[in-house]
Order: C-alpha cells, then sequence, then structure tokens
C-alpha cells in the first residue's frame, strides 16, 4: 500500500511539474524568446536573460533549444550563449525555492480554483493561467501524498540504515545523477530530495550531494537531444554538461562548508528537537544551497566564457564536407513541440532557411539562361533538391504541431504557414521544371539573345526576386509591412510584364534569324516569372489580415 501510495504521489508530482511548465511557456515563452534574443550583449545580460527567462518557462532544456536556434540563424555567438546556459541553470532553482514552502494545505484549493479557470473560462490566456495553478498545486499535492506514504519508514530501521550511506557525497551525487537522467528533469529530483528531507531522512549534506547529483543528471536530456543535430546544438550541449560537472568537482570537498553557510542564512527552529528539527529546517537549507551552488558556478566561470566557447568549439569542430553533402533542417527541434508558440516560430525561422535557397535559385537562373551555362542549369536543378527536403522537413513538423493543443489563434498561423511553405515550395519548382528546362531548350536550339532583351529579362527577374524576397521576409519575420510591399508590386510588374510583351511583339516582326523560337522562349520566360509572382502575392496575403488582401 505504501509503495502505491509513494508512487501515485510520485506520479501527481510529476504530472503537476508538467502541466506547471506547459502553462507557464504558454503564457510567457514567445514573450521570453524575445527576451532572450534582444537581452544577451553580453556575458552578464546573458545570465541574467537565462535566469529570468528560464525561472519563468521552467525548462533549461527548453531554453537551451532556443539558444542553439540563434547561434543557427547567426543571432547569438556561442560565446553568448554560454552565460545564457549559466543563467539558466539558477533560473532552474527557482522551482526548489517554491517547493521548500509547506502550503500543502493550498493545494487542493489551487487545483479546484486551475481546473474551473482550465475548464470553465473562454480565453485562451486564461485557460493557461489555469493550467499553471492546477500544476501547481498538484506538484504540492504530490509532495503531501508521498510524504505521508513515507511518514512509517521512520520506524523503519533498514530504510534508515540506507539513508544513511547518502552521507557518502559521492554516493549522494552517483544515485541523484541516475535518477534525474531516468526522469529527466532535475527540478523534480531537487524536490524529491526535498520531501524526503521534510520527512527527517536525510542530513543537509546528504541533501546537497543528491543536488549536485541532480545538476549533473538533467544534463542527460540536453545529451540525448543533440543526438544527430547540427554542431551548434552538440556544442550548447557540452557547455550545459562541462559547467555543471565540473561545478561539481569544485564544490564535492566544500559541502561541509555550504552547509554551514545555508544553515546560518535559513530560518531556524531552536524550539524543535530531533527528526523534528531537521524536517523543519533542512527543505530550505536544501533549496539555498541549490541555490548558491549555481549562483557561485556563475560567478567562477562567467569571466571564461570565451574561453570555453574555443574549447567547446575545438572539442566539436564544424564538418564542412558533411554539411555540404547533408541537407536537414536547421531549426525544427522536436523538444518545442510541446510549446506551440514556440514551435510556430521555429518554423518560421525554417522558411527564412528555405527561403535562402529559393532566392538563390532565383538571382542565378537567369544569367545561366542568357550565358547558356549547362554547370549552372545543372546546379540550379539540384538546388530544387535541397527546397524539396526542407519542405517536406517543414511539413513534417507542421503536421506533429497540429497535434498538440492549439488555440485558435495557433491553430490559423499553423495553416497560413502550411500554405506560405508550399507557395515557396511551388516558386522552386517552376525554376526547376520550367526555367531549367527553357534554359536547356535555348541551349539545344542554339537561340540567340540580344543585348536589349537580355536587359529586359534580368530587369523583370530583379523584381520578381525582389518580390520573392519580400515574401519571405514577410512570412519569416510576420512583417506586415514587407508583405504590403510585395501586394503593392502588382502594378509594377504588370507594367513590366507588359513592356517586356511589347518588346518581344516588336522582335517578332523583325527580320531577325531564328526569331520564332527567341519569341516562344522569351514569352515564355515571361509568363513564368509572372507565375513566380503570384505565388510570392500568395504568400505575402497568408501574413495580412483578410480584410486588408481581399481582391
Amino acid at each position: 500500500m505504501m509503495t502505491v501510495e509513494l508512487l501515485g504521489g510520485l506520479a501527481i508530482f510529476l504530472y503537476g511539474m508538467l502541466q506547471m511548465e506547459e502553462g507557464l511557456t504558454a503564457v510567457a515563452g514567445e514573450r521570453m524568446k524575445g527576451i532572450l534574443a534582444k537581452l544577451t550583449v553580453n556575458r552578464f545580460m546573458g545570465v541574467g536573460t537565462g535566469a529570468l527567462v528560464t525561472a519563468v518557462i521552467q525548462s533549461s532544456s527548453v531554453t537551451t533549444v532556443l539558444v542553439v536556434g540563434f547561434i543557427s540563424a547567426g543571432l547569438m555567438s556561442l560565446s553568448q550563449s554560454v552565460g545564457v546556459i549559466m543563467g539558466a541553470n539558477i533560473g532552474t532553482t527557482i522551482t526548489a525555492q517554491i517547493v521548500a514552502f509547506k502550503i500543502t494545505k493550498a493545494a487542493l484549493g489551487m487545483i479546484a480554483v486551475g481546473f474551473a479557470m482550465l475548464f470553465i473560462a473562454k480565453s485562451d490566456k486564461t485557460k493557461h493561467y489555469g493550467g499553471m495553478l492546477m500544476g501547481l498545486g498538484m506538484v504540492f499535492f504530490g509532495m503531501h501524498v508521498m510524504s505521508e506514504a513515507m511518514a512509517p519508514l521512520r520506524s523503519f530501521q533498514p530504510f534508515l540504515d540506507l539513508m544513511k550511506t547518502m552521507d557518502n557525497p559521492l554516493v549522494g551525487v552517483l544515485i541523484a545523477a541516475v535518477f534525474t537522467a531516468l526522469i529527466q528533469s532535475s527540478s523534480a529530483s531537487t524536490g524529491i530530495v526535498i520531501v524526503m528531507a521534510g520527512q527527517g531522512f536525510i542530513s543537509l549534506q546528504a541533501g546537497i550531494a543528491l543536488a549536485f547529483g541532480a545538476n549533473i543528471g538533467t544534463c542527460a536530456t540536453a545529451l540525448l537531444a543533440v543526438i544527430g543535430k547540427p554542431r551548434e546544438a552538440v556544442r550548447a550541449a557540452l557547455v550545459h554538461l562541462g559547467f555543471n560537472v565540473f561545478g561539481v568537482l569544485i564544490w564535492l570537498p566544500f559541502i561541509g562548508s555550504i552547509a554551514d553557510l545555508v544553515t546560518a542564512i535559513s530560518p531556524a527552529y531552536p524550539d524543535l528537537e530531533g527528526t523534528a528539527r531537521l524536517a523543519a529546517e533542512t527543505p530550505r537549507q536544501i533549496a539555498n544551497a541549490h541555490t548558491f551552488f549555481n549562483v557561485a558556478n556563475t560567478l567562477i566561470f562567467i569571466w571564461f566564457t570565451t574561453q570555453i566557447a574555443r574549447i567547446v568549439e575545438w572539442l566539436v569542430p564544424d564538418r564542412l564536407e558533411e554539411e555540404v553533402i547533408i541537407v536537414r533542417t536547421k531549426f525544427l527541434h522536436q523538444e518545442l513541440l510541446s510549446t506551440p508558440s514556440l514551435a510556430l516560430d521555429q518554423v518560421r525561422m525554417e522558411v527564412m532557411h528555405m527561403g535562402e535557397t529559393v532566392n538563390a535559385m532565383l538571382k542565378g537562373i537567369m544569367p545561366a539562361i542568357i550565358k547558356g551555362d549547362r554547370q549552372a542549369l545543372e546546379e540550379i536543378r539540384m538546388m530544387d533538391d535541397t527546397v524539396d527536403i526542407l519542405y517536406a522537413g517543414i511539413i513534417d513538423y507542421l503536421g506533429k504541431i497540429s497535434k498538440q493543443q492549439l488555440s485558435g489563434e495557433q491553430s490559423r498561423e499553423l495553416l497560413q504557414l502550411m500554405e506560405a511553405v508550399s507557395n515557396l515550395e511551388n516558386i522552386g519548382d517552376i525554376v526547376e521544371t520550367n526555367l531549367v528546362v527553357l534554359g536547356h531548350d535555348r541551349i539545344r536550339d542554339k537561340v540567340a539573345v540580344s543585348e536589349t532583351t537580355q536587359q529586359v529579362l534580368n530587369g523583370f527577374q530583379q523584381a520578381i526576386t525582389k518580390a520573392v524576397a519580400a515574401a519571405v521576409q514577410a512570412v519569416a519575420q510576420r512583417n506586415q509591412r514587407s508583405a504590403q510591399v510585395v501586394i503593392g508590386m502588382k502594378e509594377e510588374i504588370n507594367s513590366i510584364a507588359d513592356s517586356a510583351a511589347a518588346h518581344e511583339a516588336r522582335r517578332l516582326i523583325a527580320a531577325e534569324p531564328n526569331r520564332i523560337p527567341a519569341y516562344v522562349l522569351e514569352v515564355d520566360l515571361i509568363e513564368k516569372q509572372k507565375r513566380i509572382y503570384y505565388f510570392a502575392k500568395r504568400m505575402a496575403k497568408t501574413v495580412l489580415p483578410a480584410v486588408l488582401h481581399s481582391e
């Protein structure tokens, strides 16, 4: 019976942690991402930002994933990310501080109010707050159930003897590291340690050793997450692992000193004695030790962020040859799927990545056709294979997002992104299946393109390329101004197309050799470019409110 109650309490506790994390991230995750992107101008700001973001979204793993995305996009250097990862460790200690408050009497009330907000409220934001409150209540209720289940163990000598082995710091670190790696949450492990301390089962020094082990064990989540991922992700995970492991090695011999320090600064209950006093004082002392450990480590290592980045880059060097051969998405992290707002932002970043390849195709196609460069045409054709791979990856990721619990706004955003990326893929297909073929036809039929016609075609192509680049920017950044630029280019595109058609008509009646094949080729080129603008315009319309783009 005791085992069932203990496991049931643990399940409620862990589910509450998950529910609280999801609610917090849904409420503030997107805002925290913006803060993370803007406020990492130096190492100290990076630490503060990492701590703030992780304290709010309650997941150092999510913070690390966001950092990897910023590094991949060139928005943050590895040296800057080191400070953020250090700050993320500080941010996770907020959970231990919350858990150390013994407010189990309010737990059921929090669950009831949170449930009501979650299932009665119509506003998505209110529902998220409800989920967060219900999760917090379940954390405290799960702790209460575990505490009640453990109560009989106070008089069970074999268990008390087992707990004494935790006084060996190495044993405590090892056990906590393995347990944390299994449940993949240092916050949950530290919470359980505090529950055990609240029953008087472990001493303060044993609790500190267990908290140290939890810090190492949480690195397993990041290490598993980077298997098969880009080098930036591996480096970030290695920074996380190194920071925690070396931090533990530094402080392990000084556990006694840390215990003395937190005993001096934590609330004391001198009116209690024995196990009762231990149970009253130790939870807050462990929480404070956990915070001290991460803050002190940061103060030690913060001065060496550049050197740490260089060491990690040396350990995990770039593999240029591999990157040329392997085409894959850069920003679509599976860890963010449970947070749709952040996952959709990653999709936008991937659209920009895909758009870079499409824009390169557009910039290269007209010179290749005019010069009759077979090799360049073949390279452009192969670039569409990259576009197809990225398109498939984005659509698959959007499909996974659609299986999550989405708000009405998120569902609309998902459909808009799906339409935008399909239009972008269509542009790539036009270049590959139409323009590349026309280029080969020109070479085969030996069709000459006059200087005047080259200027007309290049001018048209530049306008089309500008429209596609603005459409990609509009989708990737949710930039309505860029979208309006694309829509506003309609008259300019039509004017250029009409001028080009008039030019071709004049060439048709001129006494020039091969004028019929040349006319057919050049008119086809103009029509295909107009088709590309059509899809660019459709991409832009996904960003604008319906009233602004109705025709």
